[in-house]
């Protein structure tokens, strides 16, 4: 999977979903686990697990556009997985996101 992967769009989630919280993992099966966030009023998509070890980002702590793995450190760019620190040499998945009637899909 390579930025903003190439497969359909599929419906991850509602808008309402985000009234308390600006994070959601979701589950589209197999290896298609994908981080959901809602930064000043836009989303984002990117893979959801650490490219260094397969820990959850989901939970990470985040600043401006950057995604902190929860275990080890390492920042990413939730705009487009890029990797931003150590220990992590490799960026994550990222998804094209767009919204329609109430409705958050993701090209995944």
């Amino acid at each position: 999977m390579g930025l903003f992967g190439g497969g359909d769009w599929q419906v991850a989630a509602e808008e309402s979903e985000f009234a308390e919280t600006d994070r959601k993992l979701v589950d589209f099966g197999g290896e298609k686990q994908i981080g959901l966030f809602k930064i000043d009023g836009k989303y984002y998509a990117i893979g959801a697990w650490c490219s260094h070890q397969k820990t959850s980002l989901v939970h990470g702590e985040i600043e401006d556009h950057e995604i902190m793995c929860p275990l080890h450190g390492a920042r990413f760019d939730l705009r487009n997985g890029k990797h931003l620190s150590m220990p992590a040499v490799r960026p994550i998945p990222s998804y094209a996101v767009k919204v329609e009637e109430g409705k958050i899909l993701i090209k995944a």
